[in-house]
């Protein structure tokens, strides 16, 4: 399960990067898909959809992601000249300050900080989307999943394309689509909310807007769960613990940037952080009952491995906002992006490939540091000469 993030989905690519060295060395076959089920929301969800079209070919499927983090340009994912700025973020800041006297533009108002076209050229490049149909067809996967929230509707959904006639569920605020995914689920579960545009799809016989899937995610971990799966890798895309910040005395007051990146946290991190509790929850209570009454309830245990940065990625973007071309450093300038305290903002936008590079480092350095863990998590799945020369199963 791959989260959301915008530019901070480089780590997962770190993360995927060690874990297919991991299991190469302790003899899986490198084209071997280790993940039957894989689920991805925002940023995540391009990932996801990368990875399972290519899910015949585990090891290349990640050398491609890492080729495409590992180059990244801001104009590979929206317009960063000063023409595309003057047209989308100059306009729309404009318009919140002074949209009661500018009534030219009450008729087509701008509708997002950025123009994200240029993804829509990234994605059909990443992605071999009938590549996917031939892995579900021939078993080397199980379901893909992607999220998207519905700015029309008000409630989450997950669109899922799957080998097996899977029904959809139904939750509150929550609701599963079978789907023949495509670029556009992709563009509108990464619409991050007045970043990018919104996104529209046809679903239930009529015309939606979508924005980001990580919106309204009560339960990031479930879609995963509704599709067959008893044990679960999440890989974050922000610290799940996060230190308290040292107060000073006089605090100033907080820039827009630093009030958006608080929410983006919100959006991106807290439910993952609050789903994470109520599974190990559950999973406690269920080991507590006697074998009669589980068979009497519908839930499950669930086996589960976190990976998650383990610093600051908004300390790391702060290192890295003067890569970005001017236009756009003059742009999140203006609202205080480009300072230390909004840089937290600037991590989600920043894909340039001296952030993505360390991102992906962290990843690769995080996973390797739980090398027991992983190979414990993979165990039943590895060759039986390797799975002597494991310790005991460790759940993490």
């Amino acid at each position: 399960m791959l989260t959301g993030g915008g530019a901070r989905a480089a780590y997962q690519v770190g993360v995927l990067q060690a874990i297919a060295a991991l299991l190469r060395e302790a003899g899986w076959r490198s084209q071997h898909n280790p993940f039957d089920i894989i689920c991805g929301t925002s940023a995540g969800a391009i990932n996801a959809t990368a990875l399972a079209c290519r899910a015949d070919d585990f090891g290349a499927s990640v050398q491609a992601l890492v080729n495409v983090w590992e180059h990244f340009e801001v104009e590979q994912v929206y317009r960063a000249d000063s023409l595309g700025i003057i047209r989308t973020g100059a306009r729309w800041l404009s318009l919140l300050s002074f949209g009661w006297m500018l009534r030219q533009w009450h008729a087509n108002p701008p509708n997002a900080l950025l123009d994200n076209t240029p993804l829509i050229s990234l994605l059909h490049r990443m992605l071999d989307l009938p590549r996917l149909d031939a892995a579900l067809s021939g078993g080397s996967l199980h379901a893909l999943a992607v999220t998207a929230s519905s700015y029309t509707a008000g409630q989450h959904l997950t669109f899922y394309q799957s080998a097996a006639d899977i029904e959809p569920w139904s939750r509150t605020q929550r609701i599963a689509l079978r789907a023949q995914i495509g670029v556009d689920h992709l563009l509108a579960s990464a619409s991050i909310p007045f970043i990018f545009p919104a996104t529209p799809l046809n679903c239930f016989g009529h015309r939606e807007y979508f924005g980001d899937g990580s919106m309204r995610q009560l339960a990031p971990i479930s879609p995963a769960i509704h599709l067959g799966a008893d044990k679960v890798l999440v890989i974050g895309s922000g610290r799940l613990t996060e230190p308290a910040r040292a107060i000073v005395e006089f605090a100033t007051y907080p820039s827009l940037a630093q009030i958006a990146g608080h929410a983006m946290s919100s959006i991106f991190l807290d439910s993952l952080a609050v789903d994470i509790e109520r599974l190990n929850r559950i999973n406690l209570t269920l080991s507590m009952l006697p074998d009669a009454m589980k068979n009497k309830t519908p839930l499950r245990p669930i086996e589960t491995l976190i990976i998650a940065p383990s610093e600051r990625l908004d300390a790391i973007a702060s290192r890295h906002v003067g890569s970005l071309p001017r236009p756009i450093r003059t742009l999140l300038g203006g609202i205080g992006a480009t300072e230390t305290r909004g840089a937290a903002l600037a991590s989600y936008l920043l894909f340039q490939s001296s952030y993505t590079r360390e991102l992906i480092g962290l990843g690769l350095r995080d996973t390797f540091s739980q090398r027991e863990n992983v190979l414990a998590f993979f165990a039943p799945e590895l060759p039986v000469a390797v799975q002597a020369c494991q310790s005991d199963f460790v759940s993490h």
